[in-house]
């Protein structure tokens, strides 16, 4: 064993965290970091992918020195970020062309219903397992291409290189440019529309129909090899995995197993079916994804079915109606009643993502009555996230034969005791909540420890895994789906709200 510690880079929508883990999976020591968002139109939203390198150079030392530790305690160092972010920078300076294109960002709606209607879903469904979605990266390669001047002529000439934040940071610690290695893994590559789900290599008819030359993509690896030693902030290290968070939390809670599932409860959430070595092609509305794919081993795949805005709803009851003071004031505000009153909210504050993707939707809220309290609507707004839970669900169960038994669910809202408990009575099956609940930092430091030795095989990592909390269902089965076609009522209200100008 090399070190005593493995260290993980969770490079995330809102913040950049590392934290140092030891054998047993347990934290050792953490660090983080906050970076601004910019929302310079509406549905635009951006990053500053230089601000995001600066604070990752100031929490590894920060992390090594709350623990006391040098750096020659650190094993390996896995990396874990938001996916689909589109990041293009100079080659030659190492300056980004502009700020990043983060995932939640919708100025690519136009050119994507263009692509719906032609040449249409299928086309990419084929190839790349994804559906046209302002959610992944070519399509933002393509505006940028389109309202830069000059910009795709350079990269066609190999002076723009493209990544998500893994690359960009890879880029970075391995040199930037006096030799930084140009590299992405499987996960993340899976997530651009640009990647051959079978040959998990970039797919010529895409590249191609995107008009994204091949000389600004980066070298597609698995998910934990070596890929370079650090030269900036842990000298002679090995950067050994990177994974997209979702990705990350699904490896980090060893849902190594077919038929095994978790869903991560964040600003959005996450729902992520293994499906084993089998590409399937969902047919319900969800990607198929990559997994993970460890060293030379085959890849895993996944069904995923994301959810734009769950935890978000709870920020704007705090930030913009002020009817809470913190987030867990939703549970306390929530339990001032038994049901929501007959009051339904689709937080579609741009578009839905799984299963209906649909970018002309917007959020709604219905069944007001003079009786409805800001009680109910906290409750509804609970609700929401378990509705659109089962949504997914339904959907993944219909394009596999794996019917989801049980749920093992990360991330902040399942602090939130009630939402863990209307998760179980949608579902019909048991949640649970594990031990350690940094899962996203954490699969990223198994698949690290895992390509350095650190860690001898999945069993081992199995056995870290420890369940904290568990809930089961408790609800009558006439009234769950009253409730879940009240939902799906509310749902179809809330579509057709954005309109093209000049057009439907």
């Amino acid at each position: 064993m090399v070190g005593r510690y493995v260290m993980s880079i969770d490079q995330g929508t809102t913040s950049t965290r590392c934290i140092l883990f030891d054998h047993s999976g347990r934290l050792v020591s953490v660090a983080q970091r906050e970076h601004q968002q910019y929302f310079p139109r509406p549905g635009w939203v951006e990053h500053d992918a230089l601000e995001i390198w600066r604070n990752l150079r100031r929490i590894v030392p920060e992390t090594l020195s709350g623990a006391g530790l040098p750096v020659e305690t650190v094993s390996a160092l896995g990396i874990a970020n938001q996916r689909e972010t589109t990041v293009l920078w100079d080659r030659r300076t190492g300056t980004p062309l502009g700020r990043a294109i983060v995932w939640q960002d919708t100025r690519t709606a136009p050119l994507v219903e263009d692509l719906r209607n032609h040449p249409g879903d299928d086309f990419f469904m084929a190839r790349c397992g994804l559906p046209p979605s302002t959610y992944f990266s070519a399509p933002r390669i393509r505006w940028l291409f389109d309202h830069v001047a000059g910009l795709e002529q350079r990269a066609t000439d190999g002076e723009v290189l493209f990544g998500t934040m893994e690359t960009w940071l890879i880029w970075n610690l391995t040199g930037g440019t006096a030799g930084g290695r140009h590299l992405t893994d499987a996960t993340n590559a899976s997530r651009t529309m640009l990647m051959n789900m079978r040959t998990l290599q970039w797919d010529e008819e895409l590249l191609e129909f995107f008009g994204v030359p091949r000389a600004m993509l980066p070298e597609i690896r698995s998910s934990a090899e070596r890929y370079g030693e650090d030269r900036s902030v842990l000298p002679g290290i090995p950067i050994t995995a990177a994974l997209g968070d979702q990705q990350a939390a699904l490896f980090g809670q060893t849902c190594f197993s077919p038929g095994e599932a978790k869903c991560t409860y964040g600003t959005g959430s996450f729902l992520m079916l293994n499906t084993g070595t089998d590409v399937v092609r969902s047919r319900n509305g969800l990607l198929t994804t990559v997994a993970y794919k460890i060293g030379d081993q085959p890849a895993v795949y996944a069904l995923e079915g994301p959810i734009a805005v769950t935890g978000a709803l709870v920020q704007w009851f705090r930030d913009r109606l002020e009817l809470i003071s913190s987030a867990p004031g939703i549970e306390t505000l929530a339990r001032t009643v038994e049901d929501n009153g007959g009051c339904y909210i689709v937080p579609a504050f741009s578009g839905l993502f799984a299963p209906h993707w649909r970018s002309d939707a917007r959020g709604v809220i219905v069944g007001l009555t003079s009786y409805i309290t800001k009680g109910h609507l906290a409750r509804a707004a609970l609700e929401a996230t378990g509705w659109q839970t089962r949504e997914v669900v339904d959907a993944m169960n219909a394009d596999s034969s794996l019917t989801l038994k049980e749920l093992k669910v990360d991330g902040g809202m399942t602090s939130d005791n009630l939402l863990m408990q209307i998760l179980a009575d949608v579902l019909d099956v048991p949640v649970v909540r594990p031990m350690a609940v940094e899962t996203v930092s954490l699969g990223a430091a198994y698949a690290a420890g895992l390509a350095a030795g650190y860690w001898a095989d999945l069993e081992v990592l199995r056995r870290n895994w420890h369940r904290a909390a568990q809930w089961l269902p408790d609800m009558d089965p006439a009234r769950r789906a009253s409730e879940y076609e009240n939902w799906q009522r509310a749902v179809e209200r809330s579509l057709g709200w954005i309109r093209r100008p000049n057009g439907p």
